[in-house]
């Protein structure tokens, strides 16, 4: 399934960064490319995300971000790559970054003000990791 999650995400490469979409080739944020990768693997989203600002996490208050990986995605304390990464940009405020994991310490995500890119796992995005989560398995895959 990771290895999936890891050729869909890498076809987002170079998509724009748009905030709130989530059109490969055009333009995405980084839940928008979890939004993506989800669609080319399920079908539909589960739920539609709720209207946010770029200081929304901040503004709110709210785990929106971590609530909603809860209800979908399956926690891991072993993330391996691509798993789900979530963020936080500062100690006690909310989650409000996220990216794929990808092989040798790399993080695929949607850069502010950039695009979609596969980086390196710089410790200022390692040390602000606060959950991994990893992609349930598709309608057919084995889950063992």
């Amino acid at each position: 399934m990771r290895e999936n999650v890891l050729a869909v995400a890498r076809d987002w490469l170079d998509t724009p960064y748009q905030h709130q979409a989530s059109v490969q080739g055009a333009g995405c944020d980084c839940l928008g490319l979890i939004r993506g990768i989800w669609r080319k693997l399920y079908g539909a989203e589960p739920e539609k995300p709720p209207n946010y600002t770029p200081d929304w996490a901040e503004a709110q208050g709210e785990e929106t971000l971590l609530h909603a990986a809860r209800r979908w995605l399956l926690l891991t304390a072993d993330p391996q790559p691509g798993d789900v990464l979530l963020f936080r940009m500062n100690a006690g405020s909310p989650c409000k970054h996220v990216g794929i994991l990808a092989p040798e310490d790399r993080l695929i995500h949607a850069y502010w003000g950039r695009a979609v890119v596969e980086s390196w796992l710089h410790p200022f995005w390692a040390r602000r990791i606060a959950f991994a989560f990893s992609f349930p398995p598709l309608p057919t895959e084995d889950p063992s």
